[in-house]
């Protein structure tokens, strides 16, 4: 504050011409009018000083009063903890606010951080009505967010720190950033911050430009910014594109960090664009080779060759025999014998020799046989204490439909078929007529000659009359 001129205390002094009012004389001697240095406040007004002294626990200032203002160290500042020195320095000019005139010591006592929050509040108004950002220092890391010193503790929560999740905020402490206001409340001394808003503001042009250039067809690079369960997130220099996790591979994915990670730098193809939605749809197995190529390629029906058990469902079993290629064998197609559970021959993981059915190249499908692979025997398991394989329900998920299966059983003889077979020396018993037929059969098989007497096993064909 300005020092006015103050008329004499004393009744016989008069103020000296041309001093402006500094000097006065009295009985004819010229003296300093002590007075007129004194410069007029009130408690509450904000006024400037000049550090003259930085101790341990608080900083003097001169502001022309008859006694030296004080700050006491937890005044200084709104960080916690601070050392006097890296506040201050001395002969350094430095606003104040006035808490006390004098306390009980006598002691004029001042508030810097005060004084400042009082200018910063009315610059942070003027921000928010106007929208520009406002910058300060990050002081803080707090549990869902940042501290910003703008004079004021601005809380900057970590869903605004970036475009993208940070899943680090140390890194920004210390730094200087800009932000916008998005919320304030005087009584609460409430400011909540965004730097997102910033972020996306300066790239909206940019992102508009991304979007005019992009095409669908084109094979692009971006960033790795997020995965998510249903995909990935690509930073495209400005904008996020999305792969569905379908989009990720040509093999089966339960979850997109088993392909990819945060970071990492991928070529990808843009296979659709929401210009109206600014929304990006890309593709990343659409950049490597199809391994259904190489199958149509490389191998024909009748072909055998070695795969590995991927999955094995109540309807048979599916065998990997390229990377990104599964094919799957029937139940029919699994062993000479009637299977009831796929699991009595084929576990997960089983290495097993098949026998190539049929290549569906427009359905991507293949159907494969085990059964028929000369000299493979796989030896029955006991399933107890196993839950079924799966039920009709896995075909959605592995894009197949109950047309497949059957398709499938008609590879081979049905399963009655064997079921029969597999029962035929019980037949005399309950088909008396039976015998009848047989007599033929000496002709091609000299050595069923023996076996034939057996239908003249005495009356048992009363038993269905028992029955």
């Amino acid at each position: 504050m300005e020092a006015t001129l103050t008329p004499p205390a004393i009744p016989d002094a008069r103020v000296v011409e041309g001093s402006d009012g500094m000097l006065l004389e009295i009985d004819g001697r010229i003296v300093p009018n002590y007075d007129a240095t004194i410069v007029p406040f009130e408690e509450g007004d904000v006024v400037t000083g000049k550090v003259v002294r930085i101790d341990k626990d608080e900083v003097l200032v001169d502001i022309g009063y008859k006694s030296e203002g004080v700050i006491p160290n937890n005044e200084l500042s709104i960080r916690k903890s601070v050392d006097p020195n890296e506040e201050v320095e001395l002969g350094e000019e430095v606003d104040a606010l006035v808490l006390t005139k004098e306390d009980q010591d006598g002691r004029l006592i001042l508030s810097k951080k005060r004084a400042r929050f009082e200018r910063a509040w009315r610059k942070i108004e003027a921000a928010a009505d106007s929208g520009e950002p406002v910058n300060g220092a990050v002081i803080e890391v707090v549990k869902g967010g940042l501290i910003v010193d703008l004079g004021v503790r601005g809380f900057l929560p970590a869903s605004l720190v970036d475009i993208r999740r940070v899943p680090n905020l140390d890194e920004y402490l210390g730094q200087t950033i800009q932000t916008k206001v998005i919320e304030l409340n005087r009584s609460r001394n409430n400011v909540v911050l965004s730097r997102r808003a910033v972020l996306e503001e300066e790239r909206k042009e940019q992102r508009q430009a991304i979007l005019e250039r992009l095409q669908p067809g084109l094979i692009i690079e971006g960033q790795i910014s997020n995965i998510v369960d249903f995909g990935a997130f690509v930073d495209l220099d400005g904008i996020d594109g999305l792969i569905h996790i379908s989009e990720l591979s040509w093999s089966h994915v339960n979850h997109p960090s088993e392909v990819l990670t945060i970071g990492e730098t991928v070529e990808v193809k843009v296979l659709d664009i929401d210009r109206d939605r600014q929304r990006i749809s890309l593709g990343l197995k659409q950049t490597q080779e199809d391994p259904w190529q190489r199958v149509v390629d490389t191998y024909h029906v009748g072909d055998e060759l070695e795969g590995t058990v991927t999955k094995v469902v109540a309807f048979g079993a599916f065998v990997e025999i390229l990377e990104g290629v599964e094919g799957l064998v029937h139940i029919s197609e699994l062993a000479q014998q009637h299977v009831e559970n796929p699991r009595e021959i084929v576990q997960p993981g089983d290495e097993v020799k098949v026998k190539i059915l049929e290549i569906d190249s427009e359905r991507r499908r293949l159907s494969l046989s085990i059964k028929r692979v000369e000299g493979q025997i796989l030896p029955r398991r006991s399933v107890e204490g196993l839950s079924d394989a799966g039920d009709l329900e896995d075909m959605p998920e592995l894009g197949l439909s109950e047309d497949v299966f059957a398709e499938g059983a008609t590879a081979a003889p049905p399963a009655e078929e064997l079921e029969a077979t597999a029962e035929e020396p019980e037949a005399p018993a309950e088909e008396p007529e039976a015998p009848a037929e047989e007599p033929e059969a000496p002709a091609e098989e000299p050595e069923a000659a023996a076996e034939a007497p057996e239908p003249e096993v005495a009356p048992e064909p009363e038993a269905p009359e028992e029955e």
